[in-house]
């Protein structure tokens, strides 16, 4: 019998639900992340700017993760991801009358709006654990996240059919997801997921968030979910500028970002079955391991084929470290305190993320006098980042189990 055959019948359909909502809506991220530093590096009036649109992306997320938490904790998930979705097309129409305008400032609020879909985004993995029991919910969350891989192949293959498709560079491609998020967000309608219930008068409304972030296990889940998902974006935010840079084209850099994109979200097949089996310390450790084999292989040069290895493993990493850490974390807390959490550990991973996506910008254009030398600093990066995370992580391990 199948993993999906077991589970309640609410679990299975709105993982169903959110795995289409993540392929369909979720391909306009590896779009906006193909040709958001290459059209901002056309606006921006110094290079060391290009990237500032991916950054005001992840700002704007980070920013809307505690009131799109607040709002699904009130009126339910369906609420929040509607409204993710007017706010990523929003943004996209914004960003291409930026484009129309030639205007660099435009462009930036138009990204900075495109965030509150990204977070949104963000919580469909909580989602899918909502309705599921104990032993579904690591896969839950991982069969959501598989949905990502549709997203992977649909995403790349827009950029090369829409980015030149008009006069002005990339504006095709801003239209093409303001439809996307206009028809996909009917998706949501089939979603049935209750709004969490209000403490009845008297009962325990839970630990504050300051209680919560202080638990070990959840303090070691959000270092270790804000490191994989930032040094991912840190990479990945200047692999574009690094491939063209090097000589080859953007069909070249769509292709190790479709590649890298499905290497974040085929794993999602069985991540949820390695965390059942395993543990997720062990795979949030592997993923740590497997993200420094990334930075290794990036440094080791700039041929195309070194790209895509880089990448790849950078998607697998990112995979099991960030699947990982959440599996770690909806298992932390009670339903009475989803809202608080999940939206104060959305606000710091996106946080974190944010300054990655603004560092990454400048050690690539402004930290040498090439683009070799750029993408070494990236990668070089990551090494102290990485340390945090794994110390974090063995510390946990260590206490005793009543102390985590």
């Amino acid at each position: 019998m199948s993993d999906l055959a077991t589970p309640s019948l609410p679990a299975r359909r709105n993982v169903a639900v959110l795995v289409m909502a993540q392929a369909f809506l979720g391909a306009q991220m590896p779009l906006i992340f193909v040709i958001g530093g290459l059209a901002g590096q056309s606006l921006a009036a110094n290079a060391c700017f290009a990237t500032l649109p991916i950054s005001l992306i992840v700002l704007g997320s980070m920013v809307s993760a505690t009131p799109l938490s607040a709002l699904m904790q009130r009126f339910g998930r369906r609420a929040g991801f509607i409204t993710g979705a007017l706010g990523g097309a929003a943004g996209a129409a914004v960003c291409a009358w930026g484009l129309i305008e030639a205007s660099f400032p435009l462009f930036l609020a138009g990204s900075a709006l495109t965030g509150i879909y990204m977070s949104a985004q963000g919580f469909y993995r909580f989602a899918a654990a909502d309705t599921a029991d104990d032993d579904f919910r690591p896969k839950a969350i991982s069969y959501v996240m598989a949905g990502g891989l549709l997203s992977a192949l649909i995403g790349p293959e827009l950029v090369k059919l829409t980015s030149d498709a008009m006069v002005i560079p990339f504006l095709g491609a801003y239209l093409t997801v303001v439809a996307l998020n206009l028809v996909g967000l009917f998706i949501f309608f089939a979603l049935d997921i209750p709004a969490p219930k209000p403490p009845a008068e008297g009962a325990s409304k839970g630990r504050s968030r300051w209680q919560m972030l202080t638990t070990p296990r959840i303090a070691v889940a959000v270092i270790c979910a804000s490191v994989s998902y930032a040094l991912m974006n840190l990479v990945m935010t200047s692999t574009p500028l690094a491939v063209v840079g090097c000589g080859f084209g953007k069909a070249d850099a769509a292709d190790v970002v479709r590649a890298h994109v499905l290497a974040m979200f085929v794993p999602s097949f069985f991540t949820g079955h390695l965390i059942a089996r395993f543990g997720a310390e062990k795979i949030v450790a592997t993923g740590l391991a497997i993200l420094a084999g990334a930075g290794l292989v990036a440094l080791s040069g700039v041929q195309l084929e070194q790209f895509y290895l880089a990448l790849i493993l950078l998607g697998l990493g990112w995979n099991f470290g960030f699947i990982g850490a959440t599996a770690m974390l909806a298992a932390a807390h009670a339903p009475e305190e989803r809202g608080r959490m999940q939206g104060l550990n959305d606000m710091i991973v996106f946080g974190s993320v944010t300054l990655a996506s603004l560092a990454s910008g400048g050690l690539m254009n402004c930290s040498g006098g090439t683009a070799e030398q750029g993408w070494a600093a990236v990668n070089l990066a990551m090494a102290p980042f990485l340390v945090l995370a794994g110390a974090a992580l063995i510390w946990l391990v260590m206490r005793p189990k009543e102390a985590v």
